[in-house]
């Protein structure tokens, strides 16, 4: 690192005397300034693929570094070797009539050991069958493969470890000390210097996260609008959503980076999309392209599905055998997580949120019991119980009784049915309390169902949020069954949707300048994507657009005009995405400038913020009191802990902090704490020193949050300071439920929002076609069949709950 440095600066005397300058200062000034090798400039000037770039640049920090990145590949390969070599054992290298001494051997003057029970290796090989060899083959080939990709991901990530190194100071012992954020900050500086994108000078945060998202916006946004994922009517089940990794590594082969996918590199869309009279052709091709993938996966689905089974049994079977409750536990699924994703929100952004709700998701799963399922629990539970009880107790009087056949398994089986009943049985300390919970779950995972509100106490809600937070046995039973599925899906499900698909990417497709083709939810574009209903009213005024449907116009500031939302329902993000994507990507990327509709939406929802705090909103929106309230309801049910209600406080007192712009607040991320808070900097969502240097009223806060945690002297420990950005967003997004049900209120009820969604995608192309440039269809009002229906009573039970109706 020393001589990377001296290599870097240089006396300013010299430097200037290759110019001719040698007068302009004194040669004794001692004066060094930076100045970029040539070979190195050159090394990463104008990268052909960015994308890819930082998509690893970004692994590179998340896995933390060369070695660790690499040690995992290569273990990995092992591991395959491992698996497949010890299957084939078992399968014909095992003596099983001798090792369960249903064949005794002759002569025998011991007992039976696994030696005994082991084939030769030359008698094994001689038995393998045709399937086995075939098996094998396949495996070699899949192997060779891993094995070359793993080689070139040698070559990619040593290159990326002499970027970090060499471009962007960053040892890898100093990796884990440093948030993404800062790692962003170096490379925009890098940017500068030796210009990796040539099209344009600066890279601005939003550009980087759309090269490392723009495929998974896209994932995220047809599922906003759901065209994905395929929804299943089982017998008995009801409707059930599936999305495996399975299924969403082919939708991804097919969709982006395939060779039959719309895209023709990783950064921009193939010209015939763009054109709408070619659309049924590109459909009847893209329809063809999911028929020959759904038969390959058919074809496939016996060694698929045999390596599912192995790889699970391996993984789980010590899992179950220690913990036989695990399978009892809850994990977010595939939908939950595309369902639940920001637009431009990074995966340890993402991970970070769903932990946070993971303690009040549980909670509220928990407290939905069957009386009868419990009496019959308790009472097999009773009986199962007493076997083992016995059984152990004999274990202990005499070690014999373990080798009685059986027993083993018997003890085992008990131990799972006994484990299966304590999982059916309540805790008879749980407090009912689902709307409390649910409120603690939406502050987290910040998107709920409008229908919900008011109704977390039915088996429907927690029937539909289970299909987000399913059983981990569920889960692991998904997969097992996801090669035998994965090709009628395809077949039955995607494949009619084909034209479907062809309509998304030419409706919601923008190229942006030194970025390429993403998906246009993914600029957070308010005007366009917008809803109405999500934003707050100023002054509660309304006009009617030119389509027909209410524009809602924000107040850009105090004193500024008015700007309207021109967005209608086929090119609005659902449940508030644009917005709620918009206010986090600005809570965690603080010194990103946002464009003016933006900028405008964020201090119009930071006044209204203020607005409440200071009781001078009305009776249209609670006061900031009621958000104390909803603060104690996020702290009973997650992990926040006491710096929310001290965070609130603070706010009501105005506390100021040192000014952002000071130049303390430019230093390294994470220096000066203690060490005990390092290592764990390379998941926190955004800047870590941020909130340390941040101005709390919202009004005037340099900072971009809506509630703006401020942090006075003795504010909190620093612990505590990880949190705040995540508690400022949880306030952040309360808030905007709290407007949006607002705005439903005086509009005279709720809407069916899922029903009206899909039906507006099975609107003829007629209706649909230009709808983003040119609005709906003549004669068309824009507005979705039945969403302007007044005959409903508003909700009782809201799920924020408020003193002011």
């Amino acid at each position: 690192m020393t001589t990377t440095l001296e290599a870097s600066y240089q006396p300013l005397q010299a430097f200037g005397s290759e110019l001719g300058d040698v007068e302009e200062t004194p040669h004794d000034s001692g004066v060094m300034i930076h100045v970029v090798p040539e070979s190195s400039r050159a090394r990463w000037n104008h990268m052909e693929d960015l994308d890819a770039f930082f998509t690893r640049m970004y692994h590179y920090h998340q896995k933390h570094g060369f070695a660790c990145m690499m040690l995992q590949e290569v273990l990995e390969l092992f591991q395959f070797v491992f698996v497949v070599v010890f299957s084939s054992f078992l399968a014909n290298c095992v003596n099983y009539p001798v090792l369960f001494r249903d064949q005794y051997i002759a002569n025998a003057t011991h007992k039976v050991s696994l030696a005994d029970a082991v084939i030769p290796t030359a008698q094994c090989v001689s038995s393998f069958s045709f399937t086995t060899w075939a098996c094998l083959c396949v495996a070699l080939i899949f192997w060779l493969l891993r094995v070359f990709k793993v080689v070139c991901h040698i070559f990619q990530f040593w290159d990326l470890k002499c970027f970090f190194n060499t471009a962007l100071k960053i040892s890898d012992s100093e990796l884990d000390n440093l948030t993404w954020h800062e790692v962003q900050r170096r490379v925009r500086e890098v940017q500068k210097e030796q210009q990796m994108c040539i099209h344009k000078t600066d890279l601005s945060e939003l550009d980087i996260y759309h090269r490392i998202l723009r495929f998974k916006n896209y994932m995220v946004a047809m599922v906003n609008k759901s065209l994905l994922p395929p929804r299943l009517q089982v017998p008995l089940l009801g409707e059930v959503v599936f999305l495996t990794h399975g299924l969403k590594y082919n939708l991804e082969l097919l969709l982006f980076w395939g060779p039959w996918a719309p895209f023709e590199n990783s950064w921009h869309l193939k010209e015939d999309y763009r054109k709408s009279a070619k659309r049924h052709e590109l459909a009847a091709a893209l329809s063809k392209h999911i028929m020959w993938l759904a038969i390959a996966n058919l074809i496939l689905c016996p060694l698929i599905l045999l390596w599912q089974i192995l790889y699970s049994f391996f993984t789980y079977a010590e899992i179950i055998k220690r913990e036989p409750g695990s399978l009892g536990s809850r994990c977010w699924s595939q939908y939950g997580r595309l369902y639940l994703r920001h637009f431009n929100e990074l995966d340890h952004e993402l991970n970070a949120r769903l932990n946070r709700a993971y303690s009040p998701a549980s909670k509220y799963m928990n407290i939905f019991t069957s009386p009868l399922m419990t009496v019959i629990a308790k009472n097999v539970l009773f009986v199962a119980g007493a076997f083992l009880a016995v059984l152990v107790l004999l274990s202990v009087i005499d070690e014999d009784t373990l080798t009685v056949e059986h027993v083993i398994t018997i003890i085992t089986c008990l131990t799972a049915v006994v484990a299966a009943c304590r999982a059916l049985i309540p805790d008879e300390n749980i407090v009912w309390c689902p709307e409390t919970l649910m409120t603690a779950v939406l502050a987290h995972v910040h998107y709920l169902p409008d229908d919900w509100r008011g109704k977390a106490h039915k088996n429907s809600v927690r029937d539909k949020f289970s299909q987000l937070f399913p059983y981990r046995a569920v889960h692991l039973l998904e997969e097992l069954l996801s090669p035998i599925i994965t090709p009628f899906v395809l077949w039955f499900h995607t494949r009619p949707r084909a034209l479907e698909f062809v309509d998304f990417y030419r409706n919601f497709t923008v190229e942006v300048v030194g970025v390429g083709d993403v998906c246009s939810f993914a600029q957070m574009d308010v005007r366009r994507h917008g809803n109405p209903t999500w934003h707050t009213s100023g002054n509660g005024n309304h006009k009617p657009s030119s389509t027909g449907t209410p524009a809602f116009v924000m107040p850009s500031s105090i004193g500024e005009q008015a700007v309207p939302c021109s967005s209608n329902q086929y090119t609005q993000a659902e449940d508030g995405k644009t917005e709620l994507s918009l206010v986090h990507f600005t809570m965690t990327n603080p010194h990103w400038q946002p464009p003016p509709d933006a900028e405008s939406f964020v201090d119009a929802l930071r006044h209204q913020a203020k607005r409440d705090a200071t009781g001078e909103s009305g009776p249209a929106y609670p006061p900031f009191a009621a958000y104390s309230a909803y603060a104690a309801q996020i702290h009973s049910g997650s992990s926040l802990g006491p710096e929310t209600s001290i965070m609130l406080s603070s706010f009501l007192r105005r506390s100021q902090a040192p000014d952002p712009q000071s130049p303390n607040s430019s230093q390294m991320a994470g220096e000066g704490m203690p060490m005990a808070m390092r290592g764990g900097l390379s998941r926190a969502e955004g800047p870590f020193q941020l909130s340390l240097h941040r101005v709390v009223p919202p009004a005037v806060s340099l900072g971009r949050s809506v509630f703006g945690s401020g942090v006075g002297s003795g504010f909190a420990s620093e612990a505590a300071e990880g949190e705040h950005i995540a508690t400022d967003m949880s306030l952040s997004t309360l808030l905007l439920h709290e407007v949006h049900h607002g705005h439903l209120r005086r509009r005279g009820g709720y809407q069916e929002r899922e029903s009206a969604s899909r039906a507006l995608w099975q609107r003829p192309h007629h209706e649909m076609a230009g709808i983003c440039e040119e609005g709906p269809a003549p004669g068309s009002s824009g507005a979705v069949p039945g969403q302007t229906g007044g005959d409903r009573p508003a909700e009782r039970t809201p799920l924020l709950t408020s003193k002011h109706k």
